[in-house]
Formats: C-alpha cells, sequence, structure tokens
C-alpha cells in the first residue's frame, strides 16, 4: 500500500487556516496540528509533546518506535518478500504534530509541501540542513482509523479512556 500524501486540498485548508492567524499569531507561536483519523490520543502523551518539545526551535511529534519486523514487497512479483529491512531507527509518526507557526506555514507553502505524507515531512524538507522535528514518545493507544477494523479497536480505546478515573 503506497502511502498518502497531505494532497493539494488539506494543505490549501491548512494554509487557509495559518492565513487566517496570520495576524494573530507570531512566527515562533505554536501550532498543533491534529489528525482526525486519530481520536485516541491520550491526554498524557499530549502533555508529553507539550512538555519535551519546549523551547525547541523547529517542534515535534508523536511517534513509537518501530517494533514489527519489516518486509518490503518484491515489485516484480507482487505479494512475495523481496528483503527484509532493519527497523533500527524508525518510528511511526502520529498526530498530533506542534510545530512553531512560522516554520509550519513556510513548510507548507514550499512547491513540493503537497506531496508529503504528513506535516512532519513538509517541516522536515523545510528546515534542512539544520536539525528535524524532535521526537516525543507517543502512546500505542493512539491508533490511526483507516480501516473498517479500525473503528471497533478506536470505539475500545475511547471506552476505556471514558471509564478511567
Amino acid at each position: 500500500m503506497k502511502p498518502h500524501p497531505i494532497g493539494a486540498a488539506l494543505s490549501a485548508l491548512l494554509m487557509a487556516a495559518l492565513a487566517a492567524l496570520a495576524g494573530r499569531c507570531a512566527d515562533s507561536d505554536w501550532m498543533l496540528v491534529h489528525d482526525a483519523a486519530r481520536p485516541c490520543v491520550p491526554a498524557e502523551a499530549l502533555r508529553r509533546l507539550v512538555d519535551e518539545v519546549g523551547d525547541d526551535p523547529v517542534g515535534g511529534l508523536l511517534a513509537i518506535p518501530v517494533a514489527d519486523t519489516l518486509k518490503r514487497e518484491d515489485p516484480a512479483l507482487p505479494t512475495r518478500v523481496a528483503a527484509t529491512e532493519s527497523r533500527v531507527g524508525l518510528w511511526l509518526a502520529q498526530t498530533p504534530q506542534m510545530f512553531r507557526f512560522g516554520v509550519l506555514r513556510a513548510a507548507l507553502s514550499a512547491p513540493d509541501a503537497a506531496a508529503a505524507t504528513d506535516e512532519a515531512q513538509a517541516v522536515e524538507a523545510s528546515v534542512r540542513p539544520g536539525p528535524g522535528p524532535r521526537l516525543i514518545a507517543g502512546s500505542a493507544l493512539n491508533v490511526k482509523v483507516t480501516f473498517p477494523a479500525d473503528l471497533a479497536l478506536a470505539a475500545a480505546i475511547l471506552a476505556l479512556q471514558e471509564s478511567a478515573p
């Protein structure tokens, strides 16, 4: 399955929101971008993001280290393994993602921003060769609802969160 880019429509929508905020926000103000497909973000993960990004000049994102073995599909023989990839240093990106207003606006204004699969990728490209966004420990409970079966999992997690004291 190919990753889905942010897309021109979503990028334009976010840019419109940033344009509306331009008169009210300084370039150094924080912006949190959250994907509605992740309805289960735990409050402690959100607090960790805000606390650990702190005074970072760029920002950061919730993410979890890859735990599964990664297999690359053979393009010549779909559904067949071509190789096993190293998972060392790989993280699964989550939302919310938190960036400085000016950094985010500049990143999403770049010509290739719509091809990014998330805002962090657009920011990465715009801040290079400097340091990219910080990786902040996310949560396995912060599931992404992509497939129909994900709805039941998300419902169970939300019910668990509602019953927690």
